[in-house]
């Protein structure tokens, strides 16, 4: 249960992704660099913060060395099309990466390329770490959008089998489907996610 948590995550992490920066595309650029309240003080830099973040995390879980390379640039993709495309990219890095998981590899060590020292991290605990980081900036991007001409979208449908049909539409965008995620434990994505 354990490896099938962690490629379900994985996997609503994209769609909350796919979903939010959708919502973020019915925006006026003016509305998209617009100053806002939270942690960073746009839209832009609260998305481009979760790509960078992506970007460290997902490289260390996956033998590299990136480390603080990451924040070189604070704002990448100042443009949504470009955001857009290096979050599904690196979100696909996630995805691959859990899809390869077993319980063993769960309990291994990653180490983390913090500059001047390594940080060594259970890679259980490094991921939900990432998953909670994700979810916390996109909270606020939510409540960004709420100023916005675009409603924020539901985030929160992506377990619950009842709320499948409400979640079909952007599955078929991502190729995803309920069986290859819900299905049996060794599963494997459509391949168009690999």
């Amino acid at each position: 249960m354990s490896v099938l948590l962690f490629r379900a995550q994985a996997q609503n992490n994209a769609w909350a992704n796919h979903r939010l920066l959708a919502a973020c595309a019915r925006l006026d650029p003016a509305e998209w660099a617009a100053s806002r309240a939270g942690f960073f003080p746009s839209l832009v830099a609260t998305l481009n913060h979760i790509l960078i973040v992506d970007w460290f995390y997902v490289d260390a879980l996956e033998g590299g060395w990136l480390g603080p390379a990451a924040w070189a640039n604070r704002v990448p993709h100042p443009d949504l099309p470009g955001l857009r495309a290096a979050q599904l990219a690196v979100d696909r890095r996630l995805i691959a990466h859990c899809e390869a998981l077993d319980e063993a590899a769960l309990a291994g060590i990653v180490r983390v390329n913090r500059g001047p020292r390594v940080q060594e991290e259970r890679r259980d605990r490094l991921l939900l770490h990432l998953f909670q980081h994700q979810i916390h900036h996109r909270g606020q991007a939510h409540a960004m959008l709420s100023g916005t001409s675009a409603a924020p979208p539901q985030l929160d449908e992506f377990y619950p089998a009842e709320e499948a049909p409400l979640r079909a539409a952007e599955f078929a965008e991502l190729g995803f489907t309920e069986d290859a995620i819900w299905g049996a434990p060794d599963a494997k994505p459509h391949p168009a996610t690999a």
